[in-house]
């Protein structure tokens, strides 16, 4: 065990096992950027960095590698992946395929709670956006994104879009650095009309108008 003391993230689940919580943590990491793309990682650091023990860390590395969130080099070390041409164009070909899926099925589940929830997670987005927010923004939309998804129950999609943000999000964290939150694609309003309007079709439109923009801002980013 190091000597810094906890990461808040891990102290905040501390009724989950030791490999969850590092788990959860060093996935959020990952899903928000704070791992960079083509950034190494080692055991040793991240133990010190959060403050527990190796073992944990051990195994947390070898799921995300399972998933796709990190990656081995050639010469074996662990890092974020950086994404080339190829790996965007079938991201964004998956997530075309499978979040305006999820849109339309909410669409015709969301309940006025639910809408209303949603438009409170979208109105911390925009301020995050006003303020120029990088961490703000990416907070909020994956917020936004992941409780459109719970309303749509269907499992089994959400863990493919899951894995799918996990491997983008470091590349967004790089654009929103880029170009500023204020020029990122938001077609979070389009959507709740949709759903307002309990318009199945509305809402897979505005989902994939707004998975297709976010996906050329990462690619432009990355060009």
């Amino acid at each position: 065990m190091g000597n810094q003391e906890p990461d808040t993230a891990l102290r905040d689940g501390a009724g989950l096992p030791a490999h969850e919580r590092v788990y959860r943590r060093l996935r959020t990491m990952v899903l928000f950027g704070e791992l960079e793309p083509g950034q190494a990682v080692t055991i040793q650091g991240l133990t010190n960095q959060l403050g527990v023990g190796m073992t944990p860390v051990r195994e947390a590395l070898r799921r995300l590698i399972a998933e796709g969130a990190l990656a081995f080099q050639d010469n074996r070390r662990i890092c974020v992946p950086v994404l080339d041409a190829a790996a965007v164009e079938q991201l964004g070909l998956a997530r075309a395929a499978l979040e305006p899926e999820l849109a339309r099925r909410a669409a015709t589940r969301a309940t006025a709670d639910d809408i209303a929830r949603l438009r409170a997670t979208d109105a911390r987005l925009d301020r995050a956006i006003a303020r120029g927010d990088v961490a703000g923004y990416l907070t909020q939309n994956h917020r936004f994104h992941a409780e459109l998804n719970a309303i749509a129950e269907a499992p089994i999609l959400t863990d493919m879009v899951d894995g799918l943000w996990l491997r983008f999000g470091p590349s967004l964290r790089v654009v929103c650095g880029l170009f500023g939150t204020r020029n990122l694609p938001d077609r979070h309003k389009d959507l709740l009309a949709a759903l307002d309007a309990r318009d199945s079709a509305a809402a897979a439109e505005a989902m994939h108008q707004d998975v297709s923009q976010g996906m050329a801002q990462i690619r432009a980013g990355l060009e």
